[in-house]
């Protein structure tokens, strides 16, 4: 893989980055470590790892965590209606922990695949501190041990991306084999690039008005500030209708009745601070 990405890399395949966390993916890639990507929901953590594949023209192998997940799920489980069938109908005793009844789960399809790629372990903070034990070994040695097998190792240099939410602390043994960088909601440049590239016909000086009101909003101290993409629906439906209806239509940016009433009082404060 490409080790020296740049800026316009991540721009060519519509991603808006800053070029501190270029150089956090810069250095995953030379120092062949993971990444963990932190921060609120909606910032294009995922997107990131989604981009990268784009960028690197390679699969992209995504576990999905949630709660209770666990290896059975995540790394492999064996076929039992299969050996169950093989006990069955053969005469003679077969070993039933083969190739022939495994089903690899995420991580050992990312180290056993042919091809580089890259592997997603998204919202690991769904997951349980025991499940972060189980992806040590593999965020450490690009490795894992399965009883009945061995030790398998990956055949390629595959970048691993974690992306958290940062709804629980992760542990201190996860981190360390890890580089980390927090990715905060965008700047306003930023968001006015991501605005132009999705929003058909809008002008500059209209996403930058649009993404300044986005930022507005999210400084409001909400329970449930809006993601990137709640902002680009939000304009794509506002930028070409009477700019006087947007409170009529919020629940497109804001989807919490709380953070309405937030938003509705601080509009209403500046309208009267306006008017003294």
């Amino acid at each position: 893989m490409k080790k020296n990405l740049t800026v316009q890399d991540f721009e060519d395949n519509g991603y808006f980055a800053d070029q501190e966390l270029v150089d956090i993916v810069n250095a995953s890639l030379y120092l062949k470590k993971p990444i963990l990507i932190e921060g609120p929901a909606g910032t294009g953590k995922t997107y990131l790892a989604k981009t990268l594949s784009k960028i690197f023209n390679t699969q992209l192998i995504r576990l999905q965590c949630h709660e209770g997940i666990d290896e059975d799920k995540a790394l492999y489980e064996w076929n039992y209606k299969k050996q169950l069938l093989s006990i069955q109908t053969e005469q003679d005793s077969k070993n039933l922990f083969t190739e022939e009844f495994l089903i690899e789960r995420p991580i050992l399809q990312s180290l056993r695949s042919d091809e580089k790629s890259i592997f997603l372990v998204d919202e690991i903070d769904r997951s349980d501190e025991e499940f972060e034990a189980l992806l040590l070994e593999v965020l450490a040695e690009n490795q894992v041990s399965i009883p009945e097998l061995g030790t398998i190792t990956s055949k390629n240099d595959n970048l691993t991306v974690l992306t958290s939410n940062a709804t629980r602390e992760l542990s201190e043994a996860l981190r360390r084999r890890c580089l980390y960088f927090y990715l905060d909601y965008p700047s306003v440049d930023i968001e006015t690039k991501v605005i132009l590239n999705n929003v058909e016909n809008i002008d500059e000086e209209k996403a930058k008005k649009f993404s300044i009101f986005s930022n507005f909003v999210r400084s409001l101290g909400l329970n449930k500030p809006p993601s990137l993409i709640e902002s680009v629906e939000w304009v794509k439906y506002n930028h070409i209708n009477d700019e006087e209806a947007l409170n009529s239509n919020i629940g497109i940016l804001i989807k919490d009745i709380e953070d309405q009433k937030i938003y509705i009082d601080k509009i209403k404060e500046d309208n009267a601070n306006k008017n003294q």
